[in-house]
Formats: C-alpha cells, structure tokens, sequence
C-alpha cells in the first residue's frame, strides 16, 4: 500500500496501524524507527497513541509515561483511548493507586468515559482490594447512560469478588456476563470457565464448554487449553484426560502449551511414568516440546530423586532451537546443586553449569548466589 500511492492515500491512522504491527512483528526499536521516520503532520495523536501503546504493552515505564506527557503537551490527550491505555498499564504495573488520579484529570477536562474506562477503573478498586470503590465505580457506570455493561465489566467483576472472597456475589456477576454473551467472541467462554474453576464450580465449567462447543464449530489449541486448565484447577484429572486425548485426536497443530497442562499436574503430584508416556506420545505424533516442557518432565525427576534424568532434561531444554528466553528455575538448579554437592558428582555439577551458562543464567544475581553456595572443593 505504502509503494503504490497512486492507488492508496494513507492516513495517520493507517500509520498508526502500521506502527502497531511493526511493534509486534519486529520489536519496539523497530515501532520507534518507524515513528521518527514519520514526516510531521502524520505524528498526530493516532500515531503517538499507537506508539504509547506499544510502550505501555511492552511494560516500558519511563517510555510510557514520557510519551503520554508529550501527548499532553502537544494537545493530543483529548478523548478516551490514551488515559485507557496509561490506566491498564499502571494496574498491571502494580500501581493502581495512580489511577483515580487520571480518573480525576478525565473528570476536570471534561474527556468522557467509555466502558473500558469503568472496567479498568473497577480492576484497580479490586487491586486495592477497596470492595466499597468497586461496588461505587459500578453504581456510577449503571447510572452514566452513554455507556452499556458489557460481558467484561461482568467478568471483571466476578474476577475481582473471587480475589476478595465474595463468592455468592461473583457468581452473581458470571450469570449477567452470560447474558451478555454471544457467539462472536470466545474469549468470553475462556473466561467464564476460568472463573466457575476458581469458584470451585465444576458443573458450571462443564455447562460453558458444551454450550462453547454447541456455539463454534471449531475448537482451536487455546479453547482447550481453557477448560483443561480449569479441569485441572477443580482436581478432575479423569475429565481433563479425557478432555486431552479428545483434543490429541483431533489437532492437526501440536501446541506443547496444550499437553503441558497435564504434564505439570502429572509432575506435581510425581506420577513420573504418566508423563513419561504422555510426552513421549506427543512427540511421537509429531509434537515439539519447549524448553518449559522438558523441565517439567525434570521436575518429576528431581521429585522422584532421579537426578540424572532431570539433569537430562534441562539440556535438552537448552538445546531446543527456540526464540524463548527461557531459563531453569532457580528452585531446580538449587536442588541439583545440592545433591551433585553431596554426592560430590562434580561431572555433573560441570554440565549444569554449562547449561547455565548457555543461557546467561551466570548474569542473573539469583543464580550467582546459587553458584557460589555450592562451590566444589578439590579433592
């Protein structure tokens, strides 16, 4: 579109869109080429916001906030989306407190509310663990009639009563965001499954997956992901097996995130030999494990004190070709460390700190200290 002028006239906002994607294909270092790149009448409010955006997704503090004050100065923060974006990033940065300040510069410059807005506004009541803010916040959003509740306001809220122990008035919240459901939007389902989970309500889990199944023809990786999750949250491993070999018999996209749900229970509670099988079947049908994958088989190793094998495990993590940054836990290398240490196995110790060293871990303070607490002494 960009090489054939002569057909497309591009707006700010399709730089903006463009900026967006650069963002997620190629990095943040490219998103900011691109801007700077921008001539000046395009570096508008839509291309600045989707440059606050993609700072604030990217959890970039300072970046973040310098952008919104430039967007200030520049008379760019004048409606809704960009106060949205700093708000949801400072309850996933942990400062929720910094909200109701921006909710009060909304309120004095006279920059309407939208639904996100109230929604972001209630996660950061709950993540001061403020009920009585909650329950206003809402009151005021019921009663401001340009905005309509919508499934998220009511998930929201059931997600934010659960972490505050109210129950009865979470499940309350779950029932309006079903009628608020409708069959363009799975997310919706993902979520109603993890919350009926954490309510400890297995019918209801089991409602919401066959109505989801009933509603889309096709179930993809994260739909099952979804329900086996909870499954696996409720303690019905029986139904989360089962639920497993439906998905194993039908996918044609080996996504390891799906199988290390089951894999992680199975390490947990040390059956070593079922998730054995269960990754050797998913290989065998031509899945690739993750690095996270093989260190949850050597976490039921180091459970079962098969130190060998977990060690095994851990390079072959490392050797996967893989854009992860993925590291062992530093709970797993502390507990090889300390039985090579006392089986005085420096062979052993040697290997696990190559594959710490092949990634980076000898950078990292938390696994400096581990290191130098389990120094081999000659002998």
């Amino acid at each position: 579109m960009t090489e054939r002028r002569d057909r497309f006239s591009l707006s700010s906002s399709d730089m903006a869109i463009q900026l967006d994607l650069i963002a997620k294909v190629r990095g943040v270092s490219h998103a900011e080429e691109y801007f700077e790149e921008l001539p000046d009448p395009l570096k508008d409010k839509r291309t600045y916001g989707s440059l606050l955006n993609v700072y604030a997704q990217a959890m970039m503090k300072e970046k973040t906030e310098s952008t919104f004050e430039q967007m200030r100065k520049k008379g760019f923060a004048t409606d809704t989306l960009p106060f949205n974006v700093l708000m949801n990033f400072y309850v996933d940065a942990e400062e929720a407190e910094k909200v109701s300040i921006l909710i009060d510069e909304m309120m004095e410059r006279n920059v309407a509310f939208d639904v996100c807005t109230y929604n972001i506004w209630i996660k950061s009541c709950a993540a001061m663990q403020d009920a009585d803010a909650m329950e206003q916040v809402f009151n005021q959003m019921i009663r401001d009639e340009t905005v309509v509740a919508n499934w998220t306001t009511y998930t929201t809220l059931a997600s934010m009563h659960i972490k505050l122990g109210n129950s009865e008035k979470a499940e309350e919240s779950l029932k309006e965001a079903e009628k608020r459901t409708t069959g363009r939007e799975k997310k919706c389902f993902h979520y109603l499954m993890t919350l009926y989970s954490h309510l400890g309500k297995k019918e209801e889990v089991y409602r919401v997956w066959n109505w989801y199944k009933a509603t889309f023809p096709t179930i993809h990786n994260l739909g099952y992901q979804e329900v086996l999750s909870a499954l696996v949250r409720l303690g019905d491993i029986e139904g989360a097996e089962l639920l497993y070999e439906e998905w194993a018999s039908k996918s044609s996209s080996f996504d390891p995130k799906t199988m290390n749900i089951l894999l992680a229970w199975y390490a947990r509670e040390g059956f070593v030999t079922k998730a054995e099988q269960t990754l050797n079947r998913f290989v065998e049908k031509g899945g690739n494990p993750k690095p996270n994958t093989w260190e949850i088989l050597g976490t039921a190793y180091l459970k079962d004190g098969q130190s060998s094998e977990a060690l095994s495990c851990l390079e072959k993590a490392t050797a996967v070709a893989s854009p992860s940054k993925w590291r062992p836990r530093p709970t797993n290398v502390e507990s090889l460390l300390a039985n090579f240490k006392e089986k005085n196995d420096a062979e052993s110790a040697d290997r696990l700190m190559n594959v710490l060293r092949s990634r980076r871990c000898e950078e990292n303070e938390e696994y400096k200290s581990l290191i130098n607490t389990y120094v081999f002494q000659d002998t």
